[in-house]
């Protein structure tokens, strides 16, 4: 039997949780992602893959993105979050990151990067 790493039922409340409270920057990156308005891409928010929660996934092009604020400034959560992506990317999932101002500031570059990093 192949091992599930999507959607652990054990995660699924903090996942609900986390969807009915989006910061803002996910908000608003959302608006752009949902319905397959980015290049007709699927995303997901607050998808689960292994024990990690991330932001945002496309399992078409098992790309992640992931918003970071404040909190991922301290070097403690710079270093959970360098461990995180690899562990992701051991598993052949595309990680990109973005500081939360970049969705306010230059959403066009994002949105960008975002498709520049999809495999066709």
């Amino acid at each position: 039997m192949k091992n599930k790493i999507h959607n652990h039922k054990y995660l699924e409340q903090r996942r609900k949780s986390l969807r009915n409270n989006l910061t803002s920057a996910e908000a608003t990156l959302w608006k752009y992602l949902q319905k397959k308005q980015l290049k007709g891409r699927k995303f997901r928010r607050q998808h689960s893959i292994t024990n990690y929660i991330v932001d945002f996934y496309c399992p078409t092009e098992k790309l992640i993105i992931e918003l970071d604020g404040a909190v991922h400034f301290n070097i403690g959560q710079q270093n959970y979050d360098y461990e995180r992506t690899l562990k992701l990317e051991s598993l052949g999932f595309k990680v990109i990151r973005f500081e939360n101002k970049m969705v306010f500031e230059e959403l066009n570059t994002v949105l960008k990067e975002i498709s520049d990093n999809f495999k066709i």
